[in-house]
Order: structure tokens, then sequence, then C-alpha cells
């Protein structure tokens, strides 16, 4: 069992450390070192920026919510609205999907604080029928001080397809983790991330791909800026198992470093273990372009708008794969106004 599904913000004993390698770049034992309160109930006043164009809304008011499940039916969309409005406490929350064969959903998570120095536990489940077909996308914009553990497991029958996108912004702690078991025959899966990292907020994508049978493919493209003194984690490990021959599994992290004292940690992994497979990973860390900079200044462009017009095309890459407009628009113009 993995540390973050053994995790209990209430119980220390169960904080993972550095000592855990899965952990080593994100020591939480560290940043939360006792237990908090429970969280007090709240209220949500305010529509989310989402809930539009979903056919269902779920809200959690620091863990809360009536809605355990949800089954999709034909083509739907989904809004999950975590909110967090408390100071000094924690709370957690969980909540299983089921995508059966032959439906279409989108699901929108958005991680919405308020308050501060809240800590913050999401579990999720995701089952993807054969043929079923399965969007999510994460929106984490949690305060500068929270502790905020996202870890979702999704299922991937054969045949059929996953989606996902993460953007975020950080937090004292922020890790958005998903463990993916392929189950392949065709099946397809696309995992991206972009963050956006200011002050001395730390975000942690950690993604976990299992290929447990044939012909399966997985495609990751992430993507980040850290500035000040942020820190921004990658950890994309991919499994090929003993039968899993056929498998086209391909991943990439690229980030920029705006800051002298910002950090990037990347860690990408290949297990393989079947013969007839196509795997490739790669890795960079950089900063912007003097010469594109230069050129930009020269054509009558200021520093700062130089840096933020060649950021957003870098971090672009990513969001251009988000396939709905209507969603991309939103995600695009979300990340605009943080850069």
């Amino acid at each position: 069992m993995s540390a973050s599904a053994q995790l209990n913000l209430l119980d220390p004993t169960t904080y993972p450390s550095r000592r855990v390698e899965a952990w080593k770049y994100s020591d939480l034992a560290r940043v939360l070192r006792d237990a908090p309160q429970v969280s007090p109930t709240a209220n949500v006043g305010t529509a989310g920026a989402f809930d539009d164009i979903a056919d269902t809304v779920v809200v959690f008011a620091n863990g809360q919510s009536d809605e355990a499940s949800f089954t999709a039916a034909g083509k739907q969309t989904l809004a999950l609205r975590f909110v967090s409005d408390a100071t000094g406490t924690a709370h957690s929350a969980r909540y299983d999907v089921r995508v059966p064969a032959g439906s279409s959903v989108t699901v929108v998570e958005s991680y919405e604080g308020a308050g501060s120095a809240y800590a913050s536990h999401v579990r999720l489940t995701y089952v993807v029928e054969a043929g079923g077909f399965l969007t999510r996308i994460v929106v984490a914009d949690d305060v500068a001080d929270a502790v905020s553990i996202v870890d979702a497991e999704i299922t991937l029958a054969a045949g059929g397809k996953l989606a996902q996108t993460v953007v975020s912004t950080g937090a004292k702690l922020q890790r958005i983790e998903t463990r993916l078991a392929h189950y392949a025959d065709g099946a397809d899966a696309r995992l991206d991330g972009v963050y956006v990292l200011n002050g001395s907020r730390h975000v942690d994508l950690t993604t976990v791909v299992d290929h447990l049978a044939a012909n399966g493919t997985t495609s990751q493209l992430s993507k980040g800026v850290a500035r000040d003194t942020s820190r921004g984690v990658f950890q994309g490990k991919i499994i090929v198992e003993r039968g899993a021959d056929g498998t086209d599994a391909r991943m990439g992290h690229h980030a920029l470093i705006a800051g002298e004292r910002a950090e990037i940690d990347a860690k990408p992994e290949l297990i393989i273990y079947a013969d007839d497979v196509q795997c490739a990973h790669g890795n960079t860390v950089g900063t912007l372009d003097e010469s594109a900079l230069f050129y930009m200044q020269s054509r009558g462009i200021t520093e700062d708008e130089a840096r933020a017009l060649l950021t957003t095309a870098f971090l672009g890459e990513v969001v251009d794969r988000i396939e709905r407009e209507d969603i991309r628009e939103r995600v695009d113009q979300w990340l605009t106004d943080r850069l």
C-alpha cells in the first residue's frame, strides 16, 4: 500500500517523510508536524468557475458533502468543487466516479482555497470501463500557506480512454498524485500537467502508470515555471509489466527556472519487463531564451511583457492538448491571470 493511501491527516504517524522514496522531495512530516483539529463546517455561497458548463455540480465544503459517488450515463460534464475555508485545521474528502462502457464524462475538479494554514486530503477513485472515455481537468488554486494532497486512483479498462490535465499554482506543500492501472488492449491515456509557482510555493506532480496488458498507449507532457524561492517537483513512473507487449509510452517534463533561488526536481522513470515496446522519456530544465527576449525588446516590447509572452507560449503547448474548446479557453485564461 502506498504512503498516500495510508495517509490520515489526524494521525502524525502516517505522515510520509523524505525517508519514503516517493516523498523525498515533499517531506510532509516536516511541514505538518502535529495533527491539526478537524475543520468546522463551512458554507459556499458563490458559484464555481465551471458550474455553468456542468450538468452536475458537487460541492465539498471543508471535506463535507451529501454526495459520495457518480455514475455517468451517456455524455455528461461533472464539476467537483473542493472548497477549503478554514484556518489551521484539517479536513478530508472521498469521491468515486464510474464511467460505464460507451459513456463519456468530463470531470472538472477545482480546489479553491480560502482562510489560511489549512490541511486538506482528497481521495478519488475513477473506474473507466471498456469503451468508456474520461476527461479529467484539475485546477488547483490553494492559498500559499496550505497543505493540500490530492490522491487519485484510476482504473482504465481495455479499450477505454483517459485524457487528464492538471494545472496548479502550488501551496506551502501541494501534491497531486495519479496512479493509473492501464489494462490496454487499445486503451489510450494522456496525462498532462502545468504549474506556475511564485513566492515560496511548492507543488509535486506525481504519476504512476502501470501497463498491465498488451497494446496500450500512454502520452505525458508536463511543463512548469518556478519563480522566487518556489519549488516544482515532477515524478513520473511508467511500468510495463510482463506480457504488456506492444506498449507505446512516452513521457516529457520541461521546466523554466525564473528565480535564482527557485528549484526544480524531476524524476522520470521507465520500468520495462516486456520486449516488444516503444518507450521514451525526456526532461529539461532551463531559463528563457535570452536571444528571444532581446529580439522582442528590440521591437518595443518591455522585458516583463516579453517574459510573460514567452512563458505563455511555453506553457501553452500543454493547454492546447485539452480537446474541449470551452474548457481549454478557461484554463488558458486562468493561467494567463497568474503569470
